[in-house]
């Protein structure tokens, strides 16, 4: 019974969850998300997908650091956001990576109207994606995304997105 008193507990303790729910670099998700008009939660429930919180991760498609930002995205939005002399390895530097990713995600947020859907699915899937099939129909509901990566990203972001609010 003690046992069983205990595990409850902790498995209703934020602290426990927020084990699986961590929130590295905090303060400076913080102050970039405020920066661009966006969650703090958003964002951690995104790098969380994206790469786990590690600096340093890059995909199998060659998306790089904690948002998982794209080479020629970086070097696009680095030049929007007027950030001189940009570089890819740049977006294995956490504040750098932050501050592009944030604004790129603030971007599709104002493009797609705050439908979170649509902005997570164009986040990952392209927004020339998400343009497309706006056209051809519907993209209200997660189930409608197409490519089931994309789909799965979306699912899992706001799934996460819910927790950390939750637990921050």
């Amino acid at each position: 019974l003690v046992f069983f008193a205990i595990v409850v507990f902790a498995l209703s303790s934020k602290d426990f969850w927020r084990l699986f729910y961590p929130f590295p670099y905090r303060q400076t998700v913080e102050i970039q998300a405020k920066k661009n008009g966006l969650d703090p939660l958003l964002v951690a429930a995104v790098i969380r997908v994206e790469s786990k919180f590690q600096a340093g991760a890059i995909s199998n498609k060659g998306a790089i650091g904690l948002m998982q930002v794209m080479p020629q995205t970086g070097y696009w939005a680095a030049g929007e956001m007027g950030l001189p002399g940009f570089s890819v390895r740049q977006l294995a530097n956490p504040s750098i990576n932050l501050a592009i990713g944030t604004w790129y995600l603030a971007r599709l947020h104002r493009e797609f109207g705050g439908n979170l859907v649509q902005v997570l699915a164009a986040y990952n899937g392209g927004d020339h994606n998400v343009k497309k099939w706006l056209r051809t129909g519907r993209l209200d509901k997660i189930s409608d995304i197409p490519f089931p990566e994309t789909r799965n990203f979306v699912t899992k972001v706001l799934a996460g997105y819910v927790i950390y609010r939750r637990l921050y």
